[in-house]
């Protein structure tokens, strides 16, 4: 008996859609289920990240940056402005056409892939059977296949001494739509979710409070990176308190009233708005049938190993669903990895070099471990900073706050990890992609990597060695711009996350480029490109 689909993904988002898109590019008939719903009720594929995530908080990061820099910056570059309007609304508008370009450019790539997109939920029954039920009107029909890939994402996590009413106290996707700038913003949480939308609602004029209960700011960082960044943030008035432990929140007509405790003392504070941002949850709800005996953790995230296979035969699972950071990139990374184990091939996924990202002014980054994690390990290493202070591009964009660190292993060179700020990123590889072309074999250390770079930004300019020598690595591009070819060619049309390999290359790069390279990590050209 022949089966509808070789593959049906369920889950459309950055690691579904992908998934599916990598699984028609290799010859496999493949299915795409997903029952995104947004506020005006359209069906869209894409996920959370990009219609209530990722890409509708960038644009709302950026647009509220061009706000204050106009009210605040734009004077010391000689530009009389007049007085600056807030129109939130079009600050709106903005932000939804381009999540629905991005849900276009998924449907499109769907298209051009042979993917068959199908709006509704999906539901595993057991190895080869999955029951879509359709969005709004019409019967559940069960479907076959070889392969299924969960993909399902994550949601947001709901207090119980904090629930959503959708209007004062929100999730992380109502936080992007309040139809007026809050005079006073509480946010329960105080990471990178938190942080980002705090300074949202901030440069726009709110008064924002960021409840943290843990001690420790920002505890997944680097924390000389991290200390820095929250000196910074509070001076930008960001009011971050820590130990802060939410004991209650009541949304009451016109505001929120939350009490918490700071040690032994209670305190009650009141706001316009209240953001929940504790974490999120794996969507595993109506993921599966009672009887398919599909496998979950102590926590609910589907349970797999090193290949993504679940204990059920052919069924397999990539993403926020099982755990790990919660990523964009990473699940993306893990949905191209998926296809190809199942067509056969033995990809594998870095996770050593999986980037995070707090998109922030100044924008914070780190890939790799920390000086904590490697302290905790034993292991031997250098440590070289430098500060943005000092940087004479960084001060001729009014980007002069912040620290680029790297560390390196004492013994071989081999960078271990590395923090900092990302403005000068695009001009970089837009200028690398244009001019050096597919060509230049990298040879991969430091030495000439950092000369390239260095080259680039200082002079516009850089002539690749006449005779380099490939001994089997990669170009300069190719590691730059597709170290996962596939996987970039299917992120860059619908989405601006790029693979991780590929933005933990650049990252690793840029590093080498604003400070001087550190007498510690230069002893010697044995240090090689690590990804």
């Amino acid at each position: 008996m022949s089966k509808d689909f070789d593959v049906i993904v369920i889950g459309g988002g950055p690691g579904g859609y992908v998934a599916a898109i990598r699984a028609a590019q290799l010859g496999m008939k493949t299915a795409c289920v997903d029952n995104w719903l947004n506020r005006d009720g359209t069906q869209a594929f894409g996920g959370t990240c990009l219609n209530a995530g990722c890409i509708p908080s960038k644009a709302m990061l950026e647009s509220s940056e061009l706000y204050h820099r106009a009210q605040h910056e734009f004077t010391k570059h000689g530009i009389q402005t007049g007085k600056i309007k807030l129109e939130l609304d079009a600050m709106h508008e903005r932000r939804l056409g381009i999540c629905k370009q991005m849900n276009g450019g998924v449907q499109a790539l769907f298209k051009s892939n042979g993917v068959e997109g199908i709006a509704g939920t999906g539901t595993v029954l057991g190895s080869g059977k999955v029951k879509v039920t359709p969005i709004g009107k019409g019967d559940a029909k069960e479907l076959s296949c070889e392969h299924i890939i969960i993909a399902s994402g994550s949601s947001p996590v709901e207090l119980k001494i904090a629930p959503f009413d959708g209007d004062r106290i929100v999730d992380s996707w109502g936080a992007l739509e309040f139809a007026e700038v809050p005079k006073r913003l509480g946010i329960i949480g105080a990471g990178v979710i938190g942080v980002e939308l705090g300074s949202v609602w901030q440069r726009l004029g709110a008064e924002v409070v960021l409840l943290e209960a843990m001690d420790q700011f920002l505890p997944m960082a680097d924390q000389q990176i991290a200390k820095e960044a929250g000196r910074h943030f509070k001076k930008q008035g960001l009011d971050i308190r820590l130990g802060a432990r939410v004991l209650g929140a009541k949304a009451q007509k016109t505001q929120v009233k939350v009490e918490y405790q700071t040690g032994d003392d209670k305190h009650t504070e009141t706001f316009d708005r209240l953001i929940v941002a504790v974490g999120r949850r794996p969507n595993t709800d109506s993921l599966f049938s009672k009887d398919s005996g599909l496998a979950l953790d102590d926590k609910g995230f589907v349970k797999v190993d090193e290949t993504y296979r679940t204990n059920l035969p052919n069924v397999y699972a990539v993403g926020d669903v099982i755990g790990g950071l919660m990523l964009a990139h990473k699940s993306s990374e893990e949905g191209v990895a998926c296809a190809e184990l199942i067509a056969g091939q033995k990809p594998a996924v870095n996770y050593d070099t999986v980037p995070s990202v707090i998109y922030t002014a100044p924008e914070l980054a780190w890939v790799g471990k920390t000086e904590e994690q490697l302290k905790s390990e034993g292991v031997d290493y250098n440590v070289g900073t430098f500060p943005f202070s000092a940087n004479g591009r960084a001060k001729a964009l009014e980007m002069s706050v912040g620290t680029v660190k790297l560390i390196a292993d004492a013994k071989t060179d081999r960078i271990l990890g590395a923090q900092m700020n990302e403005a000068l990123i695009k001009e970089l590889v837009t200028w690398i992609r244009s001019n050096l072309g597919s060509d230049y074999a990298w040879p991969g250390n430091f030495r000439e990597l950092e000369q390239c770079i260095r080259n680039i930004l200082i002079h516009r300019s850089y002539k690749a060695p006449s005779s380099p020598q490939r001994d089997g690595r990669e170009s300069l591009t190719d590691a730059i711009t597709s170290v996962h070819s596939t996987a970039w060619k299917i992120s860059r049309p619908s989405s601006p996350m790029m693979p991780a390999s590929t933005a933990t290359s650049i990252r690793i790069m840029c590093g080498w480029v604003w400070p001087p390279v550190p007498r510690a990590i230069q002893k010697s050209s044995r240090a090689a490109y690590s990804r």
